[in-house]
């Protein structure tokens, strides 16, 4: 087997799927890219034991076909230091040696049977179809995927919720302590079905979709999904469980509500919070009237820091409670100007809604409060 592929387009479609690759790995032909050459195709896949993505690229003069698997590192280190030029892989097909030449040198290396490469599971025959935009599945994605738990205990809440109904696709995540649901018209399911998709296959989505134009298609059972890009396949694996009620956690009735610019919140927390406990990370709100009082304090190193932030505040004097980080990167992931927060009392969650919505999508967030001392 021998063809000659450019080595930019090899380099660049390799470094997007080797993200799938994990440093360990139980079985070693999961170190290795799998290359597939059937015509002028090749197609290349990376895995791990949950996740699979493949995408292809077109060589030139192709002799025989067959597949077989390089080790990643063979094949990536030496390519990200080569400028664009053609390169010629010669492959012996019963040896499996690989010499690679390019404009002035070579190197080789021996290869392992394509055929050891595992195989994904096929879906069941009673498998669903959803079909969504690229711009929708990003958008959900990329304002969701920051709020996924890293817990062992609780698996169920370590990717996105998709909940899809014939009317719309919601996208939910959560950690316990914030939560984010993103609601979209723009897609419709053939019947009521939700999935978890786990956090790795969607922090690969939310890198890829950017590139991708036109619609995604998600075939998917109750354990797999084959998700079908432009120029990209995936299949993984979901998170098996049950996932909790999110609706029941968002409260209702919250009558002490202000809005308020979003990057003048955002620049004064990460002012003050420099100066918070580092083991809590609290910062406190004093509502009043017209304005928003921010304070942290660190009593062991007797540091403070406060800053005040003008404000329409419609309900009763209040001092509440957050951890800095976490409401930082809720109002990171708002894509709005101005943000409306809305409380019940310092005990219960707070919501943080964008003030300009996006066409046909809805999106809340929800933190959690942090005692305070006095």
């Amino acid at each position: 087997m021998k063809f000659v592929v450019s080595s930019a387009a090899l380099l660049s479609h390799l470094q997007a799927i080797s993200r799938v690759i994990n440093s360990k790995n139980t079985l070693p032909i999961l170190d290795c890219f799998l290359l597939d050459l059937k015509g002028s195709t090749l197609s290349l896949t990376a895995a791990d034991n949950e996740t699979r993505l493949e995408t292809t690229v077109e060589v030139n003069s192709a002799e025989g076909e067959g597949s077989l698997a390089i080790n990643a590192r063979n094949l990536l280190d030496p390519l990200r230091e080569l400028p664009d030029q053609p390169l010629t892989f010669d492959i012996n097909d019963e040896t499996l040696e690989i010499f690679l030449y390019y404009h002035n040198g070579k190197y080789n290396f021996v290869g392992l049977k394509g055929d050891e490469y595992p195989e994904p599971k096929p879906l069941k025959d009673s498998f669903m179809t959803l079909t969504v935009e690229v711009d929708t599945l990003f958008s959900g994605i990329n304002r969701t995927v920051f709020a996924t738990a890293d817990d062992e205990l609780r698996p169920v809440m370590n990717g996105i919720y998709f909940d899809i109904t014939t009317d719309d696709l919601t996208f939910v995540a959560s950690d316990g302590h914030k939560l984010v649901r993103v609601t979209t018209t723009e897609t419709k399911g053939e019947g009521r079905s939700s999935f978890i998709l786990p956090k790795k296959p969607a922090t690969l989505l939310k890198s890829l979709l950017p590139k991708e134009s036109g619609a995604v298609e998600i075939k998917f059972d109750e354990n797999n999904a084959y998700i079908a890009m432009s120029s990209y396949k995936m299949v993984c694996r979901f998170v098996e469980g049950r996932y909790p009620n999110y609706n029941s956690v968002i409260p209702q009735n919250n009558p002490n509500t202000f809005v308020l610019d979003r990057l003048t919140l955002l620049n004064a927390l990460k002012r003050v919070a420099v100066f918070s406990n580092p083991a809590s990370n609290l910062v406190k709100f004093q509502l009043s009237e017209d304005k928003i009082v921010v304070t942290a304090q660190d009593i062991d190193f007797l540091t403070t820091a406060e800053e005040t932030i003008p404000c329409t505040y419609e309900g009763n004097v209040m001092n509440i409670g957050f951890k800095a980080s976490f409401l930082i990167d809720i109002l990171d992931n708002i894509p709005s100007s101005d943000v409306r927060i809305e409380l019940s009392d310092p005990s219960r969650a707070g919501l943080i809604l964008p003030v300009d919505k996006e066409e046909n999508e809805d999106m809340l967030t929800l933190l959690m409060p942090m005692m305070l001392n006095d």
